[in-house]
């Protein structure tokens, strides 16, 4: 790997004179460095990286695992049949993996602390930028929503709503997923890798678990493929009556529950602006990617298709709206093995699931307007950091928008976490296009300049065609994500008016942002060779040999056992 160190010199003319703007010179007075060779700056607005090359892998494997395939997986299992499932989960797991190789592809080469919105405004064009940021920041500020609720619905296994106000719980979990991300960066990376630790051994035990019941080692008989001949192996939606039709509707709906399964995967992409040596530890965390998608995903699918019918009459209640009580999927077919306080314990680890995710995401929407800020497209306040380099000011305004759980004191669960699956699986599709765009005009603009793989310290291993081909997929499932409200529905009708907003609500606010842009600041498209790859590339280098340095320095320190062994196995 060849590490190229210059300044750019391109693009000062006024369209893209932001191109221009020098973030590090030889002349700065050099910034206070921790003892384990951090640079801890004075200057109130930039972040520290605290995040060590563990938490980084840890929560790469376990960051965003959450509600997505924990309780989602319940409502794409009814909807859809145990073979669509399968098949959508392993598909979409396949361009998200796309999606992270090409934004590893950025990443690693400019690991900046400005976010998805940062590459979108440098190589394509700023009211990309623009777009992406604010659209990317709404999605988390309504998925920490999402999760909370998530925990109240969760909670109900034990505690039913007419005894204890869900808006209870979900108080008691927004003030200390605040508290945890106000203590700074390294308390919240220290956290992030137990949870993720924990979630790690759950999932492979639950994976375990669901294979040996599968194969009658349990306390019941085998169940085998059972459930994929009766009912079968896919399920009619809407149109019931018509069999060909209502399993393709029920196969294409699969697409839009695993969507929003995967989401949050590309939160390696937000932690590199806090991440120590991130050259080394994003390479590794986009392989990590691939095999937790292959383990965790598709293997927890395919048991669950194997354990729980799809009108299996316990999930049928669980994605109701009358109920919430034994959310997951997983717990049902715990449940339906006959295996006595073994469901209430697993109930109890995913709650600790939805908890992590929760803090991470409140994480994300806080470096989300951070990054924005620091771009000049958000107030200049939420660049503000403190002197352990947390954004309070994105942070403060990040929680207060996490306010929106509370409709889940005066809504049913199941309702309200229908209605915001819609809004963050299109805020998230959103997300990744934007990416997929950015990642074909950094390749086409870096070989223009005559910067080659050999200079990268990763590339996508599908390139320029990975990315259209996920870009032709994401988009597809953007346009029909939300089919089912133009066909009949026995609740709405013809047309299901509240399912439409909150489907496709997202579409014209992101290109409401990209051509108010354009129309308002006059910006234009980047040309390959105006794209600035050096920028503050000077910066990040320097930090990353003060980090090897003091590394080298200092005695070899003991790696936690849990990660050693665990990473030693896995590669």
């Amino acid at each position: 790997m060849a590490i190229i160190n210059r300044h750019s010199n391109s693009s000062s003319d006024g369209a893209n004179a932001e191109y221009g703007k020098k973030e590090y010179d030889a002349g700065v007075t050099a910034q206070p460095i921790s003892a384990d060779g951090v640079v801890e700056y004075q200057d109130h607005h930039h972040l520290h990286r605290g995040l060590k090359s563990r938490h980084i892998t840890m929560i790469a494997i376990g960051g965003a695992i959450g509600t997505g395939l924990i309780i989602g997986t319940g409502k794409a299992l009814a909807q859809s049949g145990p073979a669509s499932i399968l098949i959508s989960y392993t598909f979409v797991g396949f361009l998200v993996w796309i999606v992270m190789s090409g934004l590893g592809e950025m990443a690693a080469w400019l690991p900046h602390a400005s976010g998805f919105s940062g590459y979108a405004t440098r190589f394509v064009d700023p009211a990309l930028g623009f777009a992406l940021g604010w659209t990317y920041w709404c999605k988390y500020i309504i998925t920490t929503p999402n999760q909370l609720t998530a925990t109240a619905l969760i909670i109900q296994y034990w505690c039913p709503p007419d005894k204890v106000n869900p808006g209870v719980f979900i108080a008691v979990f927004l003030v200390v997923i605040i508290a945890i991300n106000y203590f700074g960066i390294r308390f919240f990376g220290e956290l992030e890798f137990w949870l993720s630790s924990i979630k790690v051994v759950v999932i492979i035990g639950v994976i375990l678990l669901s294979f040996l019941l599968a194969v009658g080692a349990g306390p019941g008989p085998a169940t085998g493929f059972k459930y994929w001949k009766n009912p079968g192996a896919f399920a009619p939606y809407i149109q019931k009556g018509d069999a060909s039709a209502g399993k393709f509707y029920g196969f294409w709906s699969s697409f839009v529950n695993a969507v929003f399964a995967y989401l949050g995967t590309e939160l390696i992409g937000v932690t590199v602006g806090e991440a120590q040596n991130p050259r080394k530890t994003i390479p590794r965390a986009i392989k990590l990617t691939f095999y937790r998608i292959l383990f965790f995903y598709v293997l927890s699918v395919f048991f669950l298709g194997m354990l729980v019918a799809y009108n299996d009459p316990a999930l049928v209640k669980a994605n109701s709206a009358a109920t919430s009580a034994k959310a997951s999927p997983f717990v049902i077919a715990i449940g339906n093995a006959n295996i006595p306080h073994l469901a209430g314990i697993v109930n109890g680890c995913i709650l600790l699931f939805t908890f992590s995710a929760s803090n991470s995401d409140l994480y994300i929407a806080s470096r989300t307007i951070f990054g924005l800020a620091e771009r000049g497209h958000a107030p200049k306040i939420f660049s503000w950091t403190d002197k352990r380099g947390v954004p309070v000011p994105a942070l403060a305004i990040s929680a207060l928008f996490c306010c929106m759980a509370f409709m889940n004191a005066a809504k049913d669960s199941s309702e309200v976490f229908g209605y915001f699956v819609n809004l963050v699986s299109i805020f998230g599709l959103c997300s990744w296009i934007s990416l997929l765009v950015t990642h074909i005009f950094f390749v086409k603009a870096r070989r223009a300049q005559g910067i080659t793989d050999a200079h990268m310290p990763f590339v996508a291993p599908l390139g320029l065609w990975g990315s259209y081909f996920a870009l032709f997929f994401c988009v597809l499932i953007a346009l029909t994500k939300n089919f089912n409200v133009f066909t009949r529905s026995p609740k709405y009708g013809n047309f299901d008016y509240k399912n439409f907003i909150t489907g496709y609500l997202a579409i014209p606010v992101y290109l409401i942002c990209i051509f108010g842009y354009k129309f308002f600041m006059k910006s234009r498209r980047v040309r390959p060779l105006e794209a600035d790859f050096y920028t503050g590339k000077d910066e990040i280098d320097r930090e990353e040999e003060a980090f090897l340095a003091a590394k080298a320095a200092r005695p070899a320190a003991k790696q936690n056992w849990f990660y050693r062994t665990f990473v030693a196995w896995l590669f």
